[in-house]
């Protein structure tokens, strides 16, 4: 059974245009899709969706079997965990380990339960000695950890992930792909950087209001029509590969790595 199904959904914002259009998703359960656009595309408001936050205005969304309603949406928002794209608007307690420990209260869990959730939480999301610090002193790399952890203490099957690198330096993008690997969920992870998209994700979602390709990356890199449309820019290595080929006259698949990259360049 999917986790997640839209089909044919519309939504727009009062008195606005259309954001999606049209919009049909499946997702199977422990599924790693990466969500790609254009600034406006429509990826926070999908999102939104995905997580009961918004109803679609047309159209059927079904989370963990239980189709989306106003009736409903208390109950399928805790199918899914929603990571913010600006952790400002999720974190709010007093220190790390309250914020943390927030939602595994709301459940209704007994304090033992509550402890251990926000333990594991804490060690997956590197944040174990955060305990008593102060969330609005934290770093913005600090703070999304924080975050995730939130989202983590829940155990929802499914997290949905609104651009979670952005605005960090590097080390702090790094320490946050490593993060994301480690998790045992599926998620939904709406991004602009196709490096990270291309690491952690083996399924791509390109929206621009509708749905305009949904597969691997492989066809998504040999798709110049897609790329122009949705103003994608390709990783670094993937474009030095790609021109190399077209220069040298070779024939290969386009790289899905670094790694990928380099062994081709030995082999040739």
């Amino acid at each position: 059974m999917d986790v997640m199904r839209l089909e044919g959904v519309w939504f727009r914002y009062l008195e606005s245009p259309y954001a999606l259009e049209d919009v049909g998703i499946a997702l199977k359960e422990g599924e790693h899709v990466a969500l790609v656009g254009p600034n406006g595309a429509g990826k926070s408001t999908l999102l939104h969706l995905m997580s009961g936050l918004s109803i679609p205005t047309k159209g059927k969304v079904t989370i963990g079997g239980t189709e989306l309603t106003k009736k409903d949406a208390v109950n399928v928002r805790r199918k899914v965990g929603l990571l913010f794209q600006d952790p400002d608007d999720q974190i709010f307690m007093p220190t790390v380990w309250e914020d943390v420990a927030f939602g595994p209260i709301n459940m209704g869990l007994t304090e033992d339960d509550v402890r251990e959730r926000v333990r594991k939480a804490m060690e997956l999301a590197g944040i174990s000695d955060f305990g008593d610090r102060v969330p609005h002193r934290l770093s913005i790399g600090e703070k999304k950890r924080v975050a995730i952890a939130g989202v983590l203490a829940m155990s929802p099957p499914t997290l949905l992930l609104d651009e979670p690198t952005a605005n960090l330096d590097p080390q702090g993008r790094r320490d946050l792909v490593n993060i994301l690997r480690s998790i045992p969920q599926g998620f939904v992870l709406a991004t602009h950087d196709l490096s990270v998209a291309f690491e952690l994700a083996q399924r791509v979602i390109v929206l621009k209001k509708k749905v305009i390709y949904d597969g691997d990356f492989r066809g998504l890199v040999e798709d110049e029509a897609v790329l122009k449309e949705a103003s994608l820019e390709l990783p670094s290595f993937s474009r030095l590969m790609m021109k190399w080929r077209d220069a040298t006259g070779k024939e290969f698949r386009p790289p899905m790595s670094v790694q990928e990259s380099l062994e081709l360049l030995l082999k040739r």
